[in-house]
């Protein structure tokens, strides 16, 4: 709902072009990092693994 909120206020005001070209920048850095990361692969240093958690034995 928020982003909705921000982009009534943006079609109202519209945002300077270094604002816009800020997002845009932005957005495509993530599309980028996605489409690597989905045909490379995600790296096997940077996967968390699951650590088993019981607690102190007694």
């Amino acid at each position: 709902m928020n982003w909705l909120v921000r982009m009534a206020l943006w079609a109202r005001r519209p945002p300077s072009a270094r604002r816009v070209i800020l997002v845009l920048g932005v957005i495509a850095l993530c599309l980028a990092l996605y489409a690597i990361e989905r045909w490379v692969g995600w790296p096997e240093a940077l996967t968390a693994e699951r650590l088993r958690w019981g607690g102190p034995r007694r």
